[in-house]
């Protein structure tokens, strides 16, 4: 049965991913270049080309299950792998984080987190994730105020939407995704420096590190429903 569920998530993940690359290309109001170029050729209607989205979707959606199991909180982090990847989409290919994602995916995080706070009468986990959330923005939106080049306001309600997700785990768990977060961006980066693909000046998209990070660190947190 465990089997069979991860693979029913999987094949759900990978036909969301699909939908989601395609989404990405309409979901930001406006287009943007990517510093460095215009990066790699993909199939026209798709954000970023097969297999990566479908994969991505697979991979993540398999996770949470595993993770969560049947809890009142998985439909949640099915939410949260949909929004982050649809976001994550969207930031790698326009450099953008466009409020008609990350608004509605905060108000469904918050909906969502409240039905299984009700089912499971997880009231203060609800608090405290609200509360991780808006300490979370307020972190980011004090980085940006500091150094503005190095990060969007995208970035500070992005930071929002995943202190609700890991506050809801505790306040270690948020603290820790954040590093995660800015750790993913660093080893990026200098990656990239050296095989010559950016330079010290070059913006990158700090959205999809963020993400990787909160959701290692919610993968990280606890025991596994199904393992």
């Amino acid at each position: 049965m465990t089997a069979l569920v991860l693979v029913a998530a999987a094949v759900l993940g990978a036909l969301a991913g699909r939908v989601l690359d395609s989404v990405a290309l309409r979901a930001p109001r406006r287009t943007a270049v990517p510093a460095g170029g215009p990066g790699p050729a993909v199939p026209a209607g798709r954000a970023l080309g097969a297999p990566w989205a479908e994969l991505a979707g697979a991979l993540c959606a398999a996770a949470v299950t595993a993770r969560f199991g049947w809890s009142a909180q998985l439909p949640a982090w099915l939410w949260f792998v949909a929004v982050g990847l649809l976001l994550a989409l969207v930031d790698l290919r326009t450099q953008l984080l466009p409020n008609r994602v990350v608004l509605p995916g905060v108000v469904g995080g918050v909906l969502l987190l409240a039905v299984a706070a009700a089912a499971d009468d997880g009231w203060p986990e609800l608090g405290r994730a609200v509360l991780a959330g808006a300490a979370a923005a307020a972190a980011l939106l004090l980085l940006a105020l500091v150094n503005p080049r190095g990060m969007g306001m995208g970035d500070v309600k992005l930071a929002g939407l995943l202190g609700l997700y890991l506050g809801w785990l505790g306040w270690p768990v948020l603290v820790t995704g954040l590093f995660f977060g800015f750790l993913v961006q660093a080893v990026l980066g200098l990656t990239l420096i050296a095989l010559r693909r950016a330079g010290r000046q070059t913006e990158l998209p700090f959205g999809p590190a963020l993400i990787v990070g909160a959701l290692a660190a919610a993968l990280l947190s606890g025991g596994w429903a199904l393992s």
